[in-house]
This record gives C-alpha cells, sequence and structure tokens, in this order.
C-alpha cells in the first residue's frame, strides 16, 4: 500500500457557503455532512475573483489573481505556462492523476499535469466528452438543453433527462470507470468536478419534487442599497431585477435540489469505493469545495462576479483519511481562499509547495496549531456586466468594503451585525475611521504589486478601464507559447 494518501477534491460550480446541510437546515445533504463531520469545516472560504476561470485558475497553481494573471471572468483564453499546477506536482510525486467534469483550463484538452482527463462543461457551445456520451446513449434523440433552458438562465424547471443521463450522474459514472483501470501501484489524484448546482437550474425530477412545495425555503434579503436593481426582470440572462416570487421559490427549489443531487452521487462514489477499493478509501484525503457562489435573487442581483457573500463566499471542508490520527469534528472561521486548496493538499500528500505558491496550507488551522493567518482577504472582479460594477473588495472576519474602481462609489457592510448584507454603512459617519483603514489596506495592496488603482497611499479611480489581465498573464503567455514552438 502506498504511504502517501489517495486524494479526491471534489468542487462543484457555483455552490454559496450557506447552501450546504450542515449550515442550513432546509437543505438535504447527508453524505457530505458525513465526511465534514470526520474532518474540519472552513467557514469563512472565499473566492478573491468570484467567477469560473480565475477562481479555478487559483485552485490549480496555488496562485492569487495577480500572480496568475486572470482579474476577473473574460479575461483572456489564451494557454498559459504556469510554473506549477496541483496536479503536475502530484504527477511528479508518483501520483496517477485523474480530471473528471469541468476544468475550465484554456485550451480545452490541455492537461496542466493531469495523466487523463474526460471533460463536461454544459452548454457553453463547446462539444465535451458527456454531450458526445449522451448523443451515444440517446442515438442522437436527446441534447442537454432540450429542455429550454440556458446556461446562464435564472429560469428552472425538472430535467428532461432520466436520472442515468443527467451530466451529475456521468461525473461519478466516469469516476467509477477510473477505480477500474487505475494503476494499483502508485496514489491516485483525483479531481471530481461537477457542472452543477450552476444553471441551469434543472435537477432530476424527483429531486425538484424535494423542495418544490418547501415554505422554508428563505426568500432573498433586499438592502437598503439594493433599490436601484429593483425593476421587473426581462432578460431571461439578466444579472439584475426582480422576478416573481413564485419563480424565485422555484429556482432555488432546483438550485437545493441540484445540490442535493450531487450529494446523493457523492454518497455513490463512496459505496462504490468502500467494495471496490476498501483499503483505498481508508487512505484518502477528501476536500469539498466550490469556485464562486450563487447570489440567487439576493438583492435583487443574479449568478455571479460580485463581493457580496452570496457569490464569493463558499464551503470548504476537508475529511482526513481514516489511517490519520486527527481529531475531528471541529471547524474554523478563519479566512481561507481557493489559492489555499493547493498548498494544503500537497501538505497532506507529504510534497514539497513551490516557491511560486501564494496560498498556505490550512492543516495546522485544522489541527488547530498557533500559526499566522491572514487577517483580511483582497478581492476583485475587473468587469461586472458592464464597466460601472468593476470592483475591488477587503473582506476580514468583521467587516467588508468593496471599491468599485471606475466610479469610486463605496459600499460598506458590517458582518458581525449584518451578514446578509443588508445596510450599507458607507454614508455613516461612524463608521468612517474604519473605511479609511481598509481603503489604505486595498491601496497598500494595489500599490506593492504595481496596480495603478493604488497610488501614495490612495485608491484611484480608473474611469477609462481597469486592468483586466495583469502583467503576469503575459509572462505565462510567453512561456506557453514558446515551449509550444519547440
Amino acid at each position: 500500500m502506498p504511504t502517501r494518501p489517495n486524494i479526491v477534491v471534489i468542487v462543484t460550480d457555483q455552490q454559496r457557503s450557506d447552501c450546504i446541510g450542515y449550515a442550513n437546515p432546509v437543505l438535504e445533504t447527508p453524505y457530505l455532512d458525513d465526511l465534514a463531520s470526520r474532518g474540519v469545516k472552513f467557514t469563512r472560504c472565499y473566492t478573491a475573483s468570484p467567477s469560473c476561470l480565475p477562481s479555478r485558475a487559483a485552485m490549480m497553481t496555488g496562485m492569487d489573481q495577480w500572480t496568475h494573471g486572470r482579474l476577473g471572468g473574460g479575461a483572456g483564453y489564451d494557454a498559459l505556462d504556469f510554473p506549477a499546477t496541483l496536479a503536475g506536482e502530484l504527477m511528479k510525486a508518483g501520483y496517477h492523476t485523474v480530471s473528471i467534469g469541468k476544468s475550465d483550463q484554456f485550451p480545452r484538452r490541455a492537461l496542466y499535469g493531469f495523466y487523463e482527463a474526460v471533460q463536461d462543461s454544459t452548454g457553453r457551445g463547446l462539444w465535451t466528452d458527456y454531450m458526445t456520451w449522451l448523443r451515444e446513449q440517446t442515438v442522437g434523440k436527446f441534447g442537454d438543453l432540450d429542455h429550454g433552458l440556458e446556461w446562464n438562465s435564472w429560469m428552472a424547471r425538472p430535467s428532461h433527462l432520466p436520472e442515468h443521463l443527467h451530466a451529475t450522474h456521468w461525473t461519478v459514472s466516469e469516476a467509477v470507470k477510473f477505480f477500474e483501470r487505475r494503476d494499483p501501484t502508485c496514489p491516485f489524484f483525483m479531481w471530481l468536478s461537477f457542472t452543477r448546482p450552476h444553471a441551469p437550474y434543472d435537477p432530476p425530477p424527483v429531486y425538484f419534487d424535494m423542495y418544490k412545495d418547501n415554505p422554508d425555503i428563505p426568500m432573498p434579503p433586499m438592502g437598503d442599497w439594493a433599490a436601484q436593481y429593483d425593476e421587473p426582470m426581462t432578460d431571461t440572462r439578466g444579472w439584475r431585477g426582480r422576478v416573481p416570487d413564485a419563480q424565485v421559490h422555484r429556482t432555488r427549489a432546483a438550485y437545493y435540489g441540484s445540490i442535493t443531487f450531487i450529494d446523493h452521487q457523492v454518497g455513490r462514489l463512496l459505496y462504490e469505493l468502500s467494495w471496490r477499493e476498501r483499503d483505498a478509501l481508508r487512505n484518502t484525503f477528501f476536500v469539498f469545495t466550490s469556485d464562486h457562489g450563487d447570489m440567487l435573487g439576493d438583492h435583487c442581483l443574479w449568478r455571479k462576479g460580485y463581493s457580496n457573500d452570496g457569490s464569493s463566499r463558499i464551503p470548504f471542508f476537508l475529511k482526513y483519511p481514516d489511517t490519520w490520527d486527527e481529531e475531528r469534528g471541529g471547524s474554523c472561521d478563519e479566512i481561507i481562499e481557493v489559492r489555499d486548496l493547493m498548498p494544503t493538499i500537497l501538505d497532506a500528500a507529504g510534497v514539497e509547495i513551490p516557491e511560486c505558491v501564494d496560498g498556505k496550507s490550512v492543516l495546522p488551522l485544522a489541527r488547530g496549531e498557533s500559526t499566522e493567518w491572514r487577517q483580511f482577504l483582497q478581492g476583485e472582479q475587473t468587469r461586472l456586466h458592464g464597466m460601472d460594477h468593476g470592483m475591488q473588495f477587503i473582506v476580514t472576519k468583521q467587516d467588508k468594503l468593496t471599491w468599485f474602481h471606475h466610479t469610486g462609489k463605496e459600499r460598506y457592510f458590517n458582518l458581525q451585525d449584518d451578514p446578509q448584507e443588508c445596510h450599507d454603512l458607507s454614508a455613516d459617519s461612524t463608521a468612517r475611521g474604519r473605511i479609511e483603514e481598509l481603503r489604505g489596506l486595498l491601496a497598500g495592496v494595489n500599490e506593492r504589486r504595481g496596480d495603478p488603482r493604488g497610488q501614495n497611499g490612495q485608491l484611484v479611480v480608473q474611469p477609462n478601464g481597469a486592468l483586466l489581465r495583469s502583467p503576469n498573464y503575459a509572462k505565462w503567455k510567453a512561456r506557453a507559447d514558446a515551449r509550444m514552438s519547440l
């Protein structure tokens, strides 16, 4: 048996932190709750750039958004040659590495350190392994989006496909196939990435039915700052606006159902492992997280990309191997970020963490060890549904400041008193000193990294547009171009 643990990272797409069973009494996730109870939950995990591409780049490189180069969604689709990747470091350490599901790396078939990959990015105009499989199973009679819902729509309905043909089921089926063909002489690393609960909100009917009539599903909060967005929604893929309460409930019911469906498929994976590879399962280190959240109508906002907790705060827990002698069932409220995923896994595997990694292993926090940790997190999304909403933010355990870098407008929330971010205190004279302090922190981050948004200790508005990519993007692209020209 290998002495190093096997590793399974389970990543969902667009799952907010308050939408997992142990944080939400309405939502059923028994298998995930059980895994979390045998490890440590991290209750303040954020993504510093809350959209798919930059967040997943941080996961795979351990770099912050300035270092890997993407400062928001749509920040370039070039091949990048990073100095180190999570899968690449584990492959060099002797792991059999596999990626199953969504990767969101470019070009789409680039392996970035995985020996093999099967991919699904449903609904994005890309032909994926899942779509090929679905066509084969249905002799071309069914497509994954034949129900009429779009990839970023707020609309919802049950899937038109039988449960066993849904992308969530396919993802775990591919994981089971991997265990039938993996190299048994070395440990494995599996990146298991679901394309849900991201829209389309389309769980199988049985999972939609679990929640469609549940009156306890919470309705979205409405902040005193959000009246500007409170107008009827007409765009089915819109990012702001009010939709009827019945539609909001239906969307949230489908979102909850999608998460429970994922949970049950995780249970299926654990069952398959328990009889196929019981010893391997006992020596497996699990991490569960998501790339970003989903506003789900909070403050009349939809989709992701915002600094609000609904968009930027995500679930994160780790489950120790049964063979490890560790205390289990605890939780930690320190601020961690998805860049911490790579160093955490390398630490668990006993693999040296490369110098290019900005994140830190959370294992000392999980063990309750005294360690220096970040007091705040800086994040950003350069463009967000138009220039006026591009922003940077600073979040601490107590509060959050969002600065809109094209206009200079701000929002400030006291998260201890106002966890749903309903009361903007940016004009409150009693908060002025604290806001100035947070502005200084944000300006300092910008100035140290050479970002024109910070100069002489002050924030500098960028009315004509802020950086979409940092200079590092060009550096990693040049490395990739040079390698491909050999």
